[in-house]
């Protein structure tokens, strides 16, 4: 047998023990997470290394004591995760309605100062958020948005949207100038072009910015805790998972299960989406 064999087959054996192993160690953790969600307490006090659940002992008792509302003794997380959506949809939304017409500017017209534009963009990550949340606390207590959804959407706009024009404008240069300039040829104007041309083909892109944006919304905690601390209505899912960790009478099935449910939306999207992040559709549009 020659060595080049030898080593094809020992590597490629060496590259599924990997694979294997980088899985357990990515899916375990979460599989454990679930699995103590559906636990009564008294099972994981009774055997806390069980990896699988008896059939007697499935229970969805924690979910509901988790999204029920306070006032009916639970923890209030479906009041949480509609308070999050909102955010996030909203912040997803608004920042791809600034950011799309931004990024088609930078990638395709000439104007005076476009490389420091650009470069300003990036240079607001090179400061850390702590120091903006100060001067926003005070800001908005002054305008009286503060402890409300609006303020928190306006501060997630003003930290996603520079990134969202970096990723797309990086994206938007890569699709031929030639296809926009067919289309001017035959009268259409730059708004048009961005309509039906530009965007479908950036569509890809777009998705992946969208729901980039959207995870940031729904996971931030920092903002989250600066401005809605005081009202428990307006907590977002974060926030109020974080609160249901400090607390000493809260199980850890219950803590859980709120886990679950800040984590599955996510993972949801991503595989709704997971075609159109992985397509392509700029291949062969400069062909013929």
């Amino acid at each position: 047998m020659s060595r080049i064999v030898v080593q094809k087959r020992t590597f490629g054996t060496l590259r599924w023990i990997l694979i294997a192993v980088l899985v357990v160690a990515t899916a375990f953790p979460f599989y454990y997470m679930v699995e103590l969600s559906f636990v009564p307490i008294e099972q994981v006090l009774l055997h806390p290394d069980r990896l699988w659940i008896p059939i007697e002992n499935f229970t969805l008792q924690t979910y509901a004591n988790v999204l029920k509302s306070q006032d009916d003794g639970g923890q209030g997380f479906a009041q949480f995760m509609m308070n999050s959506a909102i955010v996030a949809i909203a912040c997803a939304a608004i920042t791809l309605l600034v950011a799309i017409p931004g990024s088609y500017a930078i990638s395709r017209l000439k104007f005076f100062g476009r490389r420091q534009i650009s470069a300003l963009f990036l240079a607001v990550y090179l400061f850390p958020v702590i120091i903006i949340a100060i001067p926003l606390f005070v800001g908005f207590s002054a305008l009286g948005i503060r402890e409300s959804l609006v303020g928190l959407v306006i501060v997630y706009i003003a930290q996603t949207i520079p990134v969202s024009i970096h990723m797309l404008r990086s994206y938007l240069r890569s699709i031929p100038q030639s296809v926009e300039e067919a289309a001017m040829v035959d009268g259409a104007g730059r708004l048009r072009i961005l309509w039906k041309i530009t965007i479908p083909l950036a569509m890809p892109s777009i998705i992946s910015t969208g729901l980039y944006v959207f995870m940031i919304a729904w996971n931030e905690f920092l903002f989250a805790l600066l401005f809605l601390a005081a009202d428990r209505d307006l907590w977002t899912v974060s926030l109020g998972l974080s609160q249901l960790s400090n607390g000493i009478e809260v199980s850890k099935t219950v803590l859980m299960a709120g886990s679950v449910l800040l984590t599955i939306p996510i993972i949801v999207l991503y595989g709704l989406t997971e075609r159109s992040l992985t397509e392509g559709l700029t291949s062969g549009a400069d062909k013929g």
